[in-house]
């Protein structure tokens, strides 16, 4: 098998490296005294206990749902930090193969703290993709602006992604690189012809790449337009965030005045870079997690601008852990300011809505009774009932699955035939 199509998800490999770590602890135990492992091996267990509890705390006070995360993310997590203390309890012991077990037992814990990781948030699913996200190595299919002139008029097959030149002073907001990715249609003749855009955001810990690395989304379109006579939008990656675990919920807080980037910035760059379509029609926003929503958040707030949305397992609002959090962590304090960005308060204010449409897809868990049920599920009901109140075109669907780019690249694979039926696009074909 080629190593860099391993998957990292499913399969030998994170079984095998997690039996391979184990036994690596075992033979650092394995020669030792009974007495020195009573003493020494509960000692290092408990300093390692404590330490995974120290960070669980961290993951809970910064709103990073650490009860999501599977048990044995913590176990290795405990064993990472054992590790070392039984180096360094065990440094007299004269058999090199002690001291040898027990080095190579510490690389292994932190590489089985990654797999699970890994597992738990379904970042990386193959080896090569791990290897270009941790290298930052060009997206697939990835060109430069300057190469964009010379690709008009040549028949492609798959869709090539360009980095976006976006302004940020009028929002303030510094944003990491952005990028576009152009359907093969675009490319058919000299003059682009105006697609429809869907603008994709992540969740908490992201980078703008990750619905193209993780997600899928790229490569999904690419099919889609393969099947589809050409009609395919553009998507852009745009970034949330700023930085690797900045909460901002896409909206203008003390975070960053993120909806003012997307809105007034992100948008009119693609508009004037690629020729793109400008209706409300023809824009949508696609979030997983805090991504979606952010989606549900700005289509309500903004149906001059977006005509649909997806959201992929969102919360019922903007959400740092619970509602005073959120106040005071996003605006100060301001319950005003948060009433403005919860989607349900919105969508009342605002009345009947003309022509807005949304796909609310979650992941859940069967109870005893064989029903689904999660946080996302409760609140994508929630917002869809008081969304087809204000005339709002929804489709809600719930799957069993767990909250992992997997589940979100899956979900928009779903939702893009339907979301391709709403969008206008004349020229694609």
């Amino acid at each position: 098998m080629n190593a860099v199509h391993i998957n990292l998800l499913t399969g030998w490999f994170p079984i095998v490296v997690q039996v391979v770590a184990g036994s690596a602890l075992l033979a650092a135990l394995a020669w030792r005294p009974r007495r020195w492992i009573a003493l020494w091996g509960s000692g290092s267990l408990a300093v390692g206990t404590i330490g995974a509890i120290a960070i669980y705390s961290y993951f809970s006070t910064n709103d990073m749902s650490p009860d999501t995360a599977p048990s044995g993310f913590w176990i290795w997590i405990a064993v990472a930090i054992a590790a070392p203390v039984l180096l360094l309890a065990g440094v007299r012991s004269r058999r090199v193969t002690d001291h040898l077990a027990a080095v190579i037992t510490i690389p292994l814990a932190l590489l089985c703290v990654a797999v699970s990781a890994n597992l738990w948030t379904g970042y990386y699913p193959t080896a090569y993709r791990a290897w270009q996200g941790l290298t930052d190595g060009p997206l697939p299919n990835q060109i430069s602006a300057t190469e964009l002139p010379a690709q008009r008029g040549v028949p492609t097959p798959v869709g090539k992604i360009v980095a976006l030149r976006v302004p940020h002073a009028f929002s303030g907001f510094h944003a990491r690189t952005e990028f576009a990715y152009l359907p093969p249609a675009w490319f058919r003749g000299p003059i682009p012809p105006q697609l429809p855009v869907v603008v994709m955001l992540g969740g908490v810990i992201n980078t703008p790449d990750d619905w193209v690395r993780s997600g899928n989304a790229a490569h999904t379109v690419d099919r889609y337009a393969r099947t589809h006579g050409g009609r395919a939008p553009i998507l852009v990656l745009a970034d949330p965030s700023g930085s690797m675990n900045n909460d901002t919920e896409c909206v203008n807080s003390a975070r960053g005045n993120v909806e003012t980037h997307i809105l007034d910035e992100v948008r009119p760059a693609v508009i004037a870079q690629f020729g793109t379509a400008t209706a409300a029609r023809d824009w949508a926003l696609a979030g997983w997690s805090m991504g979606g929503t952010c989606a549900v958040t700005m289509a309500t707030r903004h149906p001059e601008a977006f005509g649909s949305f997806i959201d992929i397992s969102g919360d019922i609002a903007p959400n740092l852990g619970d509602t005073k959090k959120t106040i005071a962590g996003l605006f100060h304090g301001d319950v005003g300011a948060w009433e403005s960005f919860d989607p349900s308060i919105v969508m009342q204010r605002h009345g009947r809505y003309d022509d807005l449409a949304g796909w609310l897809q979650s992941e859940g868990h069967r109870g005893r009774r064989g029903h689904l049920h999660s946080s996302q599920i409760t609140a994508a009901r929630h917002l869809s009932e008081i969304a087809r109140a204000q005339g709002v075109e929804v489709v809600e669907r719930d799957l069993p699955g767990a909250h992992t780019w997997e589940f979100a690249g899956r979900a928009f694979a779903d939702a893009l035939p339907w979301l391709m039926s709403r969008l206008d696009v004349p020229h694609a074909v």
